[in-house]
């Protein structure tokens, strides 16, 4: 039924936060995604936070009006996909450079796994309540349903995509902490 819908019915649906569309889209767009990110070094965890990027980047543009559609829906939505494992994958491969390229720490300085968890403490207690909670179930290993459950949230997809946003307000709060920024600026 999902191939009878016309893109711009799709695109009024992620607009409109319709459960169906956005189930219809897991169903029908989920295993192209997944086959690109298997087969280019990912992981099903890699999968499914990509898939969530995808919608959000979606999302975002069909919100401000910049959505340029120069192909069918799912072509352009496996581009976006592919546009952001890529910048997920050149992320990864910073960051293991940066493990392999830092110098041998003497047994005075502090280690940085203790450094960033402090940070991390520090700024975490700065999150909106909901956004602490939120996180502190994912890490404690609820689905995202159990989640959606919990915080009455209409479902797993909202669930997945309040964390996302409650990780990403972490990791602007932790880039304005000033240790955080000294800790990198002597990394480099």
């Amino acid at each position: 039924m999902f191939k009878k819908l016309s893109d711009i019915s799709i695109i009024n649906g992620i607009l409109n936060q319709d459960d169906y569309i956005l189930n219809c889209l897991y169903d029908n767009y989920l295993q192209t995604v997944k086959k690109h990110v298997l087969n280019n070094n990912g992981s099903d965890d890699d999968v499914s936070d990509v898939f969530q990027d995808t919608i959000i980047v979606l999302y975002n543009q069909i919100v401000s009006d910049t959505l340029n559609l120069t192909t069918d829906l799912k072509g352009y939505f496996f581009g976006i996909a592919r546009n952001v494992w890529s910048a997920q994958l050149r992320i990864k491969q910073r960051t293991v450079k940066l493990e392999i390229d830092l110098p041998d720490e003497d047994e005075t300085e502090e280690q940085p796994d203790r450094v960033l968890e402090r940070i991390i403490s520090r700024v975490f207690i700065k999150l909106k309540p909901d956004q602490q909670m939120i996180l502190k179930m994912f890490s404690d290993g609820l689905s995202y349903d159990e989640i959606a459950i919990k915080m009455n949230l209409k479902n797993g997809v909202y669930a997945r995509r309040k964390k996302y946003l409650s990780k990403e307000s972490l990791i602007e709060l932790m880039k304005e902490d000033p240790e955080y920024q000294d800790f990198f600026r002597f990394r480099k």
